[in-house]
């Protein structure tokens, strides 16, 4: 054994003696592993089983659909009232007082902290195209964002990004940021990389999609963007998405949200939480995957700020089922994105957490689906623990005041048909609701709310195809399936008209 007994100057170079320090291993855990580790940290024994997602009578622990039941616990947080009692009368107080509460309980609590030492990310173009969209000339860049894991060299994170914008542009354009392939415009997608979302973990309706059809049917672009839920109904209305936003004089950015974290519990000693955390456990506030993908969207927004080519003061962001709830919690948490469209977002979403209908907060504490969420989230769902049961009516926030966040920024609300594969587990009532609540603070902050004076209790959603797009806060129930694209017109007509920004006359390719 070697000894050093040497003070002043001379310690420097004993200490460079000494053996080095060697970073431990990633741990390699299965999803079921991970989690029980969360479960140990928290004092869980049990959680209670998530309901069902089939739809075949008699399939035990069935999912609610009976509107009658659907609201055990009816009353929802005050958004506009401190903890301490006092009502918020001002914005000044929102922006001061409440608004910090509410964002310290959904860290704490439901989506967990970013950690202050994450790593710095340095973007670089790989490749530059011009090729055409619809027949419009653009430009588009091949990107990877390299975050720095100098300090733990054992997990490399590369962010994929693609960025559009028309050629033929007068000046810079707005863009909309997707959480979809990263790549370039006819570009094979790479299924691989999204980190298994066609179905691992799958409790319930739309979350079976096969290769072929993930970067339509969830993304809500391209062909097969209506085949909804469980593969069911037709296409949506409309050109891509991608096509409408170019003709429009916009430009898009496609992000890989599992170029950033995997989408399952296996991969949270990996990615850029297991670079954080070099490659070790979770904290009970650590973040999930949908705070993750949310960071790694602002870090492209980042990029965006430094090419000339684009505004990026108008820099929306976009996304559909887990990526519509990671388009809202993204929104909700970075205040540079300008406008965002939530598409189909389901529980962890628009859909309030204290309804009982479809999709619930156990299908999101179990092993399937927990990942997106942070470690303390499990608490919900436990039946059995040190501190007792806990259930949605114990959760601190709701969905109303994950939306309200977003305030006074232009959000719009987009769901589908549940007849044509947008399934009642997303539970489009509910979301409605959530909206009609977020409206006071938009109010508050002196911009329009969807225009339903009703209370949250009693207010019932419109028909479908009817839209409330006349606010800063906007809603619309297209006829289409899982997808976003059917409403992309309105989207960006409504965008449009939120920004200031005057469609440019496209000349398409002779």
């Amino acid at each position: 054994m070697n000894k050093c007994v040497i003070t002043g100057l001379a310690f420097a170079l004993c200490v460079n003696q000494l053996p080095a320090q060697t970073a431990p291993e990633p741990l390699n855990w299965t999803a079921a592993q991970d989690h029980q580790n969360m479960m140990d940290q928290l004092g869980i024994k049990a959680l209670r089983p998530g309901p069902s997602g089939s739809t075949v009578p008699g399939t035990p622990n069935m999912a609610n659909y009976d509107p009658d039941k659907a609201n055990p616990y009816p009353d929802l947080p005050e958004i506009l009232r401190l903890k301490n009692g006092q009502k918020v009368t001002t914005a000044d107080a929102w922006w001061k007082q409440r608004r910090p509460e509410i964002v310290e309980d959904f860290e704490r609590e439901v989506f967990g902290r970013i950690p202050k030492n994450v790593p710095k990310v340095t973007w670089t173009v790989t490749q530059t195209v011009n090729t055409q969209i619809g027949g419009i000339p653009v430009i588009g860049k091949q990107l990877v964002g390299h975050v720095d894991n100098s300090s733990y060299p054992a997990i490399s994170v590369d962010i994929r990004m693609a960025v559009v914008v028309p050629a033929n542009a007068k000046g810079p354009v707005p863009v909309l940021m997707m959480f979809s392939g990263g790549t370039l415009p006819g570009a094979a997608p790479a299924f691989g990389g999204f980190g298994g979302s066609g179905g691992r973990g799958a409790s319930g309706p739309g979350r079976g999609f096969g290769a072929a059809a993930f970067s339509g049917a969830l993304a809500g672009r391209g062909p097969g963007a209506g085949s909804g839920a469980a593969g069911r109904g037709p296409g949506p209305s409309g050109p891509p998405s991608t096509q409408q936003l170019v003709a429009d004089g916009w430009g898009y950015a496609s992000i890989n949200p599992a170029s950033i974290q995997a989408d399952n519990g296996a991969g949270l000693t990996k990615g850029i939480i297991g670079l954080v955390n070099k490659g070790q456990a979770r904290k009970p506030d650590d973040w999930g995957s949908l705070r993750a993908w949310a960071w790694g969207a602002a870090r492209g927004l980042d990029y965006l700020e430094t090419d000339p080519a684009i505004d990026a003061k108008h820099v929306g962001i976009e996304g559909v089922s887990r990526y519509g709830k990671a388009a809202l919690v993204t929104m909700a948490f970075e205040p540079r994105f300008a406008i965002v469209l939530v598409g189909s977002s389901g529980e962890g979403g628009a859909k309030l957490h204290r309804r009982n209908f479809g999709e619930a907060v156990e299908n999101l504490t179990g092993t399937g689906e927990y990942h997106w969420m942070a470690g303390n989230f499990l608490k919900y769902g436990a039946s059995d623990a040190t501190f007792g049961a806990k259930t949605a009516a114990d959760i601190p926030v709701d969905s109303h005041e994950l939306i309200a966040l977003c305030a006074p920024r232009p959000t719009f609300i987009s769901y589908g048909l549940p007849e044509r594969g947008d399934a009642n587990w997303l539970d489009h009532q509910g979301s409605y609701m959530a909206t009609v609540s977020a409206g006071s603070v938009f109010r508050l902050l002196g911009v329009h709310d969807i225009g339903d004076k009703a209370d949250y209790h009693v207010a019932k959603m419109p028909g479908v195809n009817v839209g409330m797009l006349d606010g800063e806060l906007a809603w619309r129930q297209h006829d289409g399936g899982h997808e976003d694209q059917s409403n992309m017109k309105y989207f960006i007509a409504w965008a449009d008209r939120e920004l200031h920004h005057t469609p440019a006359p496209q000349s398409a390719a002779k």
